[in-house]
């Protein structure tokens, strides 16, 4: 006799579910209880007697309990097998379960049908899932880059500030090693480190230089810690980054403004060397010229007069720019900005083909501002003038720069213009972007108008731009008249 033959000997009766786990229930085709296991008497805290006879669904509240008749007469009527998620409370405590119909016909009475019930307790199950679900939703829509990777190394898990960060699609990472946004500026002892310490079950934590899609850096703090099971073993790494090109932009910005502090201690060395020779040669000039009848030499004279005064003032006008600010808002004279900022430009090897226009309104009000920051804002936006107009390889019967000062009843509006090549449509929203740069590498470090951007800003004021290609760039700046 074979197995199935003798399986098919074996004759079961309810008692089989006694101990089972779920609470199994016979039930006539009215949903009365005719039989229940003892778990069903646990969880409803009810004996086997107290449930006999006792309406089915009345455990469970509406509007589940029309829900539950319904499937319930379709099981009969179709003679199918049914699974529905249920709730129930039972004192205070509510519960999930998975519930299970199943028809069956009476041995003796075909036309009479029973239904066995199984309601299965799901609630820490459907807890887990709930706690998924609340990860998964802060994780999609946390600002921090995270990333889960397996043992292999490959990436299961990316979350959207991920993709937007990096550039890359969900698809383009997924199954991939990090490596893929790499940008193989750390040596292979960084990450050979950071494997060890991860592999042991430790948190690694690091900075480093990625590249986005499109070829930027991206810098970030990463918290590498390792996903263990239930027994303590290293499952996956979760990853989670924080952006700190703010940081490296504030650093870049440092280094910035200490150069421009050694230019200054250098600009008065330079001044204090060179001032006294300058102040003993004007003198002597100013004897000869005295004393001399001879018309040639006295214009020749004149002329050593006027450059020896000329790098006096380019001298002077280097240590005045590069003092360090003191912040102080004092009434400034925006003209005078103006004309100090195109002066200081103008002196520039490059600016020597360049014509200096300034169209400057008179009777404008006295504003209180940081007067050295904004003539840094002027300078900067002057020298990308001349920059861009030194590089143009366009031939024009002139380069042109012009500074035009105006007022209306509430702004003092400066202009910055110049006939250069303009700025593409593509590039004109990234101009005040930090790192943002057109020059070649090593020419600029892409901060200059974004600090520009936050003078003005800080002044209540707003600085726009308006470019066509071949048409030249005008900065429009507007600054708040403060009565």
């Amino acid at each position: 006799m074979t197995l199935k033959e003798k399986a098919k000997n074996f004759t079961f009766g309810f008692d089989i579910f006694e101990n089972f786990q779920g609470m199994c229930f016979i039930l006539s085709n009215q949903g009365l209880i005719l039989d229940s296991n003892k778990s069903a008497s646990d969880y409803l805290r009810k004996s086997k007697e107290e449930l006999l006879d006792s309406n089915f669904f009345e455990i469970f509240e509406s509007p589940l309990k029309e829900k539950l008749i319904g499937t319930f007469e379709k099981c009969l009527r179709n003679s199918e097998t049914s699974n529905i998620p249920a709730q129930m409370t039972v004192g205070g405590i509510k519960l999930s379960l998975n519930l299970v119909f199943t028809p069956f016909a009476d041995k003796g009475n075909p036309s009479i049908k029973y239904l066995f019930a199984l309601a299965r307790d799901i609630s820490e199950q459907k807890k887990i899932e709930d706690d998924l679900l609340k990860f998964y939703t802060v994780a999609e829509n946390t600002v921090n880059p995270l990333q889960i990777t397996n043992l292999e190394g490959k990436m299961v898990y990316v979350n959207k500030a991920f993709v937007e960060a990096s550039g890359y699609s969900k698809e383009d990472l997924l199954g991939k090693n990090p490596s893929v946004f790499g940008s193989k500026k750390h040596p292979p002892q960084f990450w050979k480190d950071m494997w060890e310490t991860i592999s042991t079950g430790k948190v690694w934590v690091g900075e480093v230089e990625n590249t986005k899609k499109n070829g930027k850096p991206f810098y970030t703090q990463l918290l590498i810690s390792p996903i263990l099971d239930s027994k303590g073993k290293v499952v996956a790494y979760f990853g989670i980054h924080r952006d700190l090109s703010e940081k490296k932009m504030l650093e870049k910005q440092l280094i910035h403004t200490q150069k421009m502090e050694s230019i200054g201690t250098l600009a008065a060395g330079v001044a204090h060397e060179v001032g006294n020779p300058l102040a003993s040669i004007s003198a002597l000039v100013q004897v000869v010229l005295r004393s001399s009848e001879d018309e040639f030499v006295k214009e020749k004279l004149g002329l050593v007069k006027s450059q020896v005064t000329r790098i006096s003032k380019i001298i002077r006008d280097l240590v005045d720019f590069s003092r360090p600010s003191n912040y102080e808002l004092q009434l400034t004279d925006i003209n005078q900005v103006i004309l100090e900022a195109v002066e200081i430009v103008k002196v520039g090897k490059k600016a020597k083909t360049i014509e200096f226009e300034t169209d400057l309104q008179e009777k404008i009000p006295n504003l209180p501002l940081v007067a050295d920051q904004v003539q840094q804002v002027f300078v900067n936006i002057l020298l990308n003038a001349v920059d861009a107009i030194s590089e143009y390889d366009s031939v024009k019967e002139r380069n042109k720069i012009s500074a035009k000062s105006s007022k209306t009843e509430n702004y003092v509006v400066i202009n910055f213009s110049d006939n250069g090549p303009g700025i593409s449509e593509e590039n004109i929203a990234k101009v005040f972007e930090p790192f943002f740069t057109t020059k070649k590498e090593g020419k600029g470090t892409g901060l200059g108008l974004w600090v520009s951007y936050g003078i003005i800003k800080s002044f209540q004021g707003d600085i726009k731009i308006r470019s066509n290609q071949n048409e030249g760039t005008t900065f429009t700046i507007t600054l708040p008249i403060k009565v």
